[in-house]
């Protein structure tokens, strides 16, 4: 098994992240351009079916998986391994076939019922099969991730791009002279073609990699000694299922949450759905753009502390949350100042909105917490406080939906993006408190004055750079790409002259390694 270091491991993730990324984004432009906005909306409408079909089949044991894993292997228990994937398996293949069941006969009731377009059953019927694929695929991520080999897990999440978009050109063509709702089923189908592909490459990678040695314990054996095993799981994985089915529930009434707010304050209807739109499909995108970063450490990180928490060592485990939360800071830190001074041109440029740069303004000052709170999560999963980590969101929540209510039917649009602030606070304050109190976790405050110093000279540049080309009248995408160069190459030589990156972090990503002189 190609075992990797944190760092190397959270860099191989975020490639990966961010190939996919621009890979998603062509296949929203491929999808929007052949089928048009009745398609996406059929689309649209099946959509939210996924999301809820992967949580409540994978019952949160990837995450789970991951942290058991990693404490058995740094622990020797080999035996234990073999078990953890026998009862996963098990547990997770049997719901699936159950979900995909009740969802293949429910389909047509929930789309005559509760969609406003019946078409969409197509879709809904063609996603259906993702269930027992997602189920699988998502224990042997849990395994790899556990055993801290990124690598398999980067290679499918880019095959399963590939393989979508491959899919949606040849079947959303071939079946839209049939109709508008074929071509969109055959969008749907191409995600679970993706899916599926993606699985075999990570069974692939599970034969190759397995240990060879026999543990001398057949999988009725395991089965049937698997109660703590499966007690073990769930202690962990169900803590994690509430928080996706929580924040599911949450994200379908934040439309009606937010537009009603906005109504009582005063605003129209029509206004309200712009405002709404403006907020969710324009701001939300782009504060959400550099988390995929935060995301990919978050992923390294709870198997790499569940490691160091095995091992009893409580240096490593410091020194890891260390790394990562510098990391969140190096990144967080121009992310944001980059979504507050560029907000009006990258609206204008991106979406022809420069009315969403206001909004976008008052959230990404506070925003910058947000990519501290993945890895804190990370950490707490780690460290097995994961009903923690579930008590923390859900009080989070309903602050925050009380503050959007409070403030939102009394200021506007203001005081919903308030509302939104403080739960983005509590939620990241939350965690670092939990942390903290389980492990005596402290602030660098060298680290935060110097990344400030760095972040306050790249903003200045930037503003200035930023007035001058646009008083010179140059193009906007010129100006935009210029002046955001610019602040970038002032914080990264400020990053080098604090010694906050250094050439040994250089050698330690294997891509710079090479390129950069000892």
């Amino acid at each position: 098994m190609q075992k990797q270091s944190f760092i190397r491991g959270t860099f191989i993730l975020t490639s990966a992240a961010f190939i996919s990324r621009i890979l998603g984004f062509m296949n929203g432009i491929i999808l929007a351009r052949i089928l048009g906005t009745e398609g996406v909306g059929l689309l649209m409408m099946a959509q939210p079916l996924v999301p809820l079909v992967i949580t409540l089949t994978s019952l949160g044991l990837p995450v789970a998986i991951s942290k058991l894993v990693a404490e058995a292997e740094a622990q020797g228990q080999h035996h234990k391994v073999k078990k953890i994937l026998i009862v996963s398996l098990t547990v997770t293949a049997a719901l699936s076939l159950f979900l995909t069941l009740l969802t293949f006969i429910g389909a047509k009731l929930i789309s005559h019922h509760l969609l406003t377009d019946q078409r969409a059953y197509y879709a809904m019927l063609a996603i259906t099969p993702i269930a027992p694929i997602v189920a699988i695929s998502s224990v042997l991520k849990g395994y790899f991730r556990g055993r801290l080999n990124m690598k398999p897990l980067a290679f499918s999440q880019v095959i399963e791009q590939l393989v979508r978009i491959g899919f949606i050109i040849a079947l959303v063509h071939t079946l839209l002279p049939y109709g508008i709702e074929f071509a969109a089923a055959g969008a749907m189908a191409s995600s679970v073609i993706g899916e599926g592909v993606s699985l075999l490459y990570l069974i692939s990678m599970f034969k190759l990699y397995r240990r060879k040695k026999p543990s001398g314990e057949k999988w009725k054996h395991n089965l049937q000694h698997g109660r703590k095993t499966l007690h073990e799981l769930l202690r962990i994985g169900l803590p994690t299922t509430g928080n996706g089915i929580i924040d599911s529930i949450y994200r379908a009434f934040q439309p009606i949450l937010i537009t009603q707010s906005l109504i009582v304050s005063g605003t129209s209807t029509v206004m309200a759905t712009k405002m709404y739109g403006l907020l969710a499909g324009y701001t939300f995108p782009l504060l959400f753009l550099p988390s995929f970063i935060t995301q990919s450490i978050s992923t390294a990180l709870l198997p790499a502390i569940s490691e160091a928490k095995a091992q009893n060592n409580q240096v490593l485990i410091h020194h890891r949350i260390e790394q990562a939360l510098r990391i969140s800071l190096i990144v967080g830190a121009p992310s944001t100042v980059i979504l507050f001074i560029w907000a009006d041109p990258l609206t204008t440029v991106l979406y022809h909105a420069p009315e969403a740069g206001k909004l976008l303004r008052m959230i990404a000052p506070i925003f910058i917490l947000h990519y501290f709170e993945g890895p804190l999560h990370a950490v707490l999963l780690g460290l097995g406080k994961a009903k923690t980590t579930m008590v923390n969101f859900i009080v989070s929540t309903l602050i925050k939906i009380g503050c959007i209510i409070l403030f939102g039917t009394k200021l506007g649009i203001a005081g919903v993006i308030l509302g939104i602030n403080i739960g983005i606070c509590l939620l990241t304050l939350f965690n670092f408190y939990s942390v903290s109190r389980s492990i005596g976790l402290y602030v660098n405050t060298r680290i935060l004055v110097k990344v400030g110093f760095c972040t306050l000279f790249m903003a200045i540049s930037g503003h200035y750079s930023l007035l001058y080309m646009q008083q010179s009248a140059y193009p906007l995408l010129l100006t935009l790409t210029v002046t955001i160069s610019l602040s970038l190459l002032v914080y990264l030589a400020g990053l080098f002259a604090t010694s906050l990156i250094k050439k040994t972090d250089l050698h330690r990503v294997p891509l710079l390694r090479r390129i950069t002189p000892k």
